[in-house]
């Protein structure tokens, strides 16, 4: 009887996965559920409908759909597309909703209103080496396809998928549509993409974390340094290794086409440190290599492996170029132990702390560039605190020796601009940090903090552009994009965009609930407006409208207005 059900017939089948699943529905379960949903009852599934088709299951993050043409498929997997990124236009970058979708044409074994089978399979294989927004389809497919409509398709060759005995020629669909997130996508044809993951901490003592993360930090900026490779950002990358993702996951979710992953093991003055290049698109491993050093030679490990995976990728000639031109950041490793700590302090929001070890390094290492630049953006963090003239000072010290010491990094120009907006020398703060975004285009945090120099110098409107690229850099932005992006319209005067904007924070910091409550006090929203300043001065008792003035270096005074007078009328003392 069981024989009788089953039934085997040649289809088209389509999967689709939506891309970054596991953090939106971390973000926001309730209303991810119901943006898909909507999603799928006005655009997925009257698409399917009209091409023929149907949707045979949901699965989770995916959908499996069955069509009696592969024309139908990929017409259906084209408008799909394109009708996702014109909803994507109207919500955040935060919220949109990007699929990827694979195309096969094969048997398939039907059994009730499902099917399974080897067809089946290779559809799912296909998606995952789709781009966020794009569609692959199998050779079968392309063939099925000569000669009819109008799609357009690259050729990226035999691919050796993941449980399938044979190589699968595969090919992308080109389309003016085929988007990330509203923007034009970068094909991994032209320009390799790689998530360096947090290396592991194997030394059995979890306080070396700060170690392991470091160097995966530095081997990230490194690559980042080659403008044939797009480096997914960093904290992107440490956000989903923390959630627990697999590097394959993580990949697609970061739109990676390659993986570094590694370990650090500390014992003693000796370091173990390995790393591995895994092409995430079939996961076989590409190079790997485990190095045994002494720990002053940190360096040239980190030399090594940037220069294998570069090579790899880009060549020989282009790994030894960039190489031979970088300058080594410190020969103590007693500093550079120091500058880390001090580093993984800072990233943790916590420069006060971070301060004293960035003083240790530079003492140790008077020419320790990258310290003395650090040493400056903790010092202005301190100062947002203290307000104290002679931090601001202290930092522009920093700023001005790691100037002198490498003029040619953009860490020591992103320090320099940042101490210039305080001292508001706008127009030498924008010399710095057009340089750092020169020196380093893929660092989002760069683009972030040039938007506080736009809307400090007066610029709101290209402060919003230029937060907005940060946004779109990093899947996933830290909390405080999303605060510069709520000053800009609230500088604006956009006050429920503000409201939308900080949406995106479940856990608000000070400056969030006081851009927050001027906001609601502009709208009307009285009790609003009093909830959100109270829960401010829970976190910081000492705040007035003197120390809002002292801590926002703005050009012109006027741009502060709409922030003092929502947060006056909502009960902040003078």
């Amino acid at each position: 009887m069981a024989d009788e059900r089953v039934k085997r017939r040649l289809a088209a089948i389509a999967v689709a996965d939506v891309v970054g699943y596991s953090r939106m529905m971390e973000a926001d379960e309730a209303g991810t559920l119901a943006a898909l949903k909507e999603r799928r009852k006005a655009i997925l599934e009257p698409i399917v409908r009209d091409r023929g088709g149907r949707i045979v299951k949901l699965m989770g993050d995916g959908v499996l759909m069955e069509f009696t043409s592969a024309v139908n498929a990929v017409e259906a997997a084209v408008e799909l597309q394109a009708k996702m990124a014109e909803a994507n236009q109207s919500v955040t970058e935060h919220r949109r909703i990007l699929l990827r979708i694979g195309i096969n044409l094969g048997d398939v074994i039907g059994e009730g209103s499902d099917i399974y089978g080897d067809g089946v399979n290779v559809a799912a294989r296909l998606e995952a080496l789709a781009e966020p927004g794009g569609v692959c389809v199998s050779a079968k497919v392309h063939e099925e396809l000569r000669g009819k409509g109008n799609a357009a398709f690259e050729d990226m060759g035999e691919v050796a998928l993941k449980n399938i005995v044979r190589p699968v020629r595969v090919y992308r669909v080109e389309t003016s549509t085929g988007q990330v997130g509203g923007r034009a996508a970068t094909t991994s044809a032209a320009r390799p993409s790689i998530a360096v993951l947090p290396f592991d901490n194997l030394s059995g003592d979890p306080s070396q974390q700060y170690l392991s993360d470091g160097i995966t930090e530095d081997i990230t900026t490194e690559l980042s340094r080659f403008r044939n490779l797009t480096v997914a950002a960093r904290h992107a990358s440490f956000h989903l290794a923390r959630m627990g993702i697999n590097p394959m996951q993580a990949a697609r979710d970061l739109g990676a086409n390659y993986v570094i992953e590694g370990s650090v093991r500390k014992a003693g003055e000796r370091i173990r440190i390995t790393a591995q290049l895994i092409d995430a698109r079939t996961g076989n491993h590409v190079w790997a290599e485990r190095y045994d050093r002494e720990c002053h030679d940190i360096f040239a490990v980190q030399d090594e492996v940037v220069a294998a995976i570069v090579t790899t990728l880009e060549g020989r000639m282009v790994a030894a170029a960039a190489l031979q031109v970088r300058k080594r950041p410190t020969s103590s490793w007693t500093a550079y132990d120091f500058f880390l700590q001090g580093r993984e302090l800072a990233d943790a929001n916590m420069e006060k702390e971070a301060v004293p070890f960035f003083s240790r390094a530079t003492a140790i290492d008077p020419d320790f560039a990258h310290a003395h630049a650090w040493l400056a953006i903790a010092l202005l963090g301190r100062y947002w605190f203290d307000t104290d003239p002679r931090t601001l000072h202290e930092a522009s010290l920093a700023a001005q020796r790691a100037m002198e010491l490498d003029s040619n990094d953009p860490t020591v120009h992103h320090a320099n601009g940042m101490v210039m907006v305080w001292l508001r020398e706008y127009e030498r703060a924008g010399v710095h940090f057009d340089r750092a975004v020169a020196l380093n285009p893929a660092d989002a945090q760069i683009r972030a903090d040039r938007a506080n120099w736009l809307r400090y110098a007066g610029r709101p409107e290209e402060a919003l552009a230029s937060i907005d690229d940060a946004l779109k850099r990093t899947p996933f932005p830290p909390q405080w994009f999303w605060v510069i992006r709520a000053k800009i319209f609230l500088e604006l005067r956009r006050y429920g965009e503000v409201v939308a904007a900080l949406d995106n924070m479940p856990k608000k910091d000070h400056p969030a609930w006081l851009t927050l409550a001027a906001a609601h006090d502009h709208l009307g929203h009285a009790a609003l407006a009093a909830h959100a300043l109270a829960k401010a001065r829970e976190l910081r008792p000492s705040i007035s409208s003197r120390e809002l003035i002292a801590v926002n270096p703005y050009a012109h005074r006027d741009a502060l207005k709409p922030l003092l007078d929502g947060l006056r009328n909502a009960g902040l003392p003078e």
